[in-house]
């Protein structure tokens, strides 16, 4: 092998057996990975992206996934060119960790909730590097203070229920580089984290990296993030890779339709769009299963979706000369914090505090701000899902902080919410039918089951389902596939009001794309009125009406989406913009010079 290249996967073919037959997650894949490089693989969800990293860790679970044929060659520090396919259990496992170590998706699902922090970075140094229990706690403190984590000594002893998602994904990566490995495997490290957090997590992979003169493969859907890391891109999509090359070329100049979708469907920040492209803009598939190229760039399909600013203008002048549908008047919510023996209450966490605005009919809102602000506490005392510690929820003149749980009950059908996690909020045991058929029989609309199924039926065809799904259950569909089943419950009761907490922030950005399109044409359908709570302000902008930014419970700056991100009045706003990967070339070219500068230093 080159000596530049330190991993080159030859011809690699993974294959699951299912109940519907064989699926091949990796089709004959081949790749390299340079010393020093950062290679980005990108694709949707069952692209095969993180099947192919799983395949070169070797923890892919045979029984029920097999890696078929192909060859991965390694240039280990201490033996040279080795063929990891070739290698026993036993032999593999001193390489893991030591030579190639890995970051997953969900920081919380990797670290063991019954350890501290600290205790479980020291428990892989000892493993691997035979350290002593106190040599390896030094070296944790250590790595606590190269990732920079705050409080690195409190950290050591901290859980990881009591550390935010940023913080565990910290952890994750020091435990990564506890062992210097020679390629650092990410997947997905920064999906669902706010962007700021993001744009820090990034930061942290480029300094580790050029300071270990490691290797990186990249992981992720958006290739916003591939931008702002990569030296080069592989795109995958069902199992194979359709293009590779230099992240300025894939940018500049995409060739296969799908990476054109993929780039296309990330939301502009300068421009107003109808609706986002999506892959399908770009390609389809025949009756045959042959992929059919529709002949467009990127730059063309977008132009023509452009909403004039005169167009914009029109809309919110209709909008606002109506009758606000929702007054909030000083809502506060505050959690008691509570300590000693009697559990007194010492201080509060004002999550929400004194916040003021108003909601017009049809208009969509916007609520962004990281994790952290107030911003879902705001969503869930709206609804009285939280109880508000004082202030006004005027709703169509009543005051839903005032009413009785009967009273309440009998508006909730009029105000709906689209959770985050469409997994969490469905009942494993029910079928998608009788989940989106629950809150009709509770509200009693229709007057029998028959009614109510012809028009969970109709719903869900309204929402690009079918009716052959309604007899299947949550953990047969995508993610994208389960939060459209959740938007047809909402809709299920006929509201005029929802509330979407960040119903999109962990799906594919193409099936991203479609959601919102989705949510879009059923509020121009039905009449909606809705506030969509998210971390990512490009998102919330092309959703938004107007726009509510957030930080520490207050409201730090409140008007018009596109003048906000054009002229924003703060810093902290300013601060949120700075921190989106926008994809551009100019972006592209910095960040590359900026690195070859660097290595030329060396």
């Amino acid at each position: 092998m080159d000596d530049k290249k330190l991993l080159q996967v030859n011809n690699l073919a993974v294959e699951f057996r299912t109940e519907d037959g064989i699926v091949k997650a990796v089709d004959n894949s081949t790749f390299f990975l340079n010393k020093g490089e950062t290679i980005g693989i990108v694709g949707e969800s069952g692209s095969g992206k993180s099947v192919t990293s799983l395949s070169i860790m070797r923890l892919i679970p045979d029984p029920p996934g097999k890696i078929t044929e192909g060859e991965i060659i390694f240039n280990s520090k201490e033996k040279g060119d080795i063929d990891l396919l070739k290698l026993s259990e036993k032999e593999m496992r001193s390489y893991r960790g030591n030579e190639i170590a890995m970051i997953f998706q969900e920081p919380m699902t990797s670290l063991n909730p019954v350890f501290t922090c600290g205790d479980q970075v020291s428990e892989a140094i000892m493993l691997h590097q035979h350290l002593t229990n106190q040599e390896a706690t030094v070296k944790t403190l250590e790595l606590f203070k190269e990732v920079e984590l705050p409080r690195p000594e409190k950290m050591l002893d901290s859980y990881p229920h009591q550390l935010s998602g940023g913080q565990k994904q910290r952890v994750m990566i020091a435990m990564a580089m506890s062992c210097n490995p020679s390629i650092l495997i990410a997947d997905e490290p920064t999906t669902a984290l706010d962007v700021t957090v993001q744009a820090t997590i990034l930061d942290l992979m480029r300094n580790l990296r050029d300071e270990y003169d490691m290797s990186i493969i990249f992981i992720t859907h958006d290739l916003g993030v591939i931008a702002e890391i990569a030296d080069r891109v592989i795109v995958m999509y069902q199992g194979k890779i359709v293009e590779q090359g230099k992240v300025y070329d894939i940018f500049s100049n995409p060739r296969h339709p799908y990476t054109k979708g993929l780039l296309a469907c990330r939301p502009p920040l300068d421009k107003r769009l109808y609706v986002l492209p999506t892959v399908s803009d770009f390609m389809q598939v025949d009756a045959e299963g042959n992929l059919v190229e529709i002949k467009k760039t990127v730059d063309e399909t977008i132009n023509e979706l452009i909403i004039t600013k005169e167009q914009t203008a029109a809309r919110h002048k209709k909008l606002f000369e109506r009758e606000p549908i929702l007054k909030i008047e000083g809502v506060k919510t505050y959690f008691p914090i509570r300590k000693g023996l009697f559990s007194r209450i010492t201080s509060h966490v004002r999550a929400v505090d004194d916040v003021t605005f108003e909601v017009y009919p049809g208009e969509t809102l916007g609520l962004v701000g990281e994790s952290g602000c107030g911003k879902t506490t705001l969503g869930r005392t709206i609804l009285r899902l939280i109880e508000p510690t004082a202030g006004e929820i005027i709703y169509k003149g009543k005051d839903l902080a005032r009413l009785t749980p009967k009273e309440l009950r009998n508006i909730r059908k009029d105000i709906q919410i689209i959770f985050q996690d469409p997994y969490s909020s469905l009942n494993p045991r029910l079928t998608i039918g009788a989940a989106i058929m629950e809150p009709m029989q509770v509200h009693k609309i229709y007057t029998s089951d028959v009614e109510r199924k012809s028009k969970v039926i109709e719903l869900l065809e309204r929402v690009n389902m079918s009716a052959i799904h309604f007899n299947r259950y949550p953990h047969e569909f995508s993610g994208g596939q389960r939060q459209r089943i959740c938007i047809a419950r909402a809709l299920a009761v006929n509201p005029s009001f929802i509330i979407c907490d960040e119903s999109v922030s962990a799906l594919d950005v193409s099936v991203q794309a479609q959601v919102l399109n989705l949510l879009n044409e059923l509020r121009e359908e039905f009449g909606f009125t809705y506030i969509f709570i998210s971390h990512d302000l490009s998102v919330v902008k092309f959703m938004s009406d107007r726009m509510i930014v957030m930080n520490n419970g207050k409201i730090e700056e409140l008007g018009l989406a596109d003048e906000i991100y054009a002229n924003p009045g703060t810093e902290y706003t300013e601060h949120l913009i700075r921190a989106i990967p926008t994809g551009k070339l100019e972006v592209i070219e910095a960040v590359q010079a900026k690195r070859k500068t660097k290595q030329s230093a060396e």
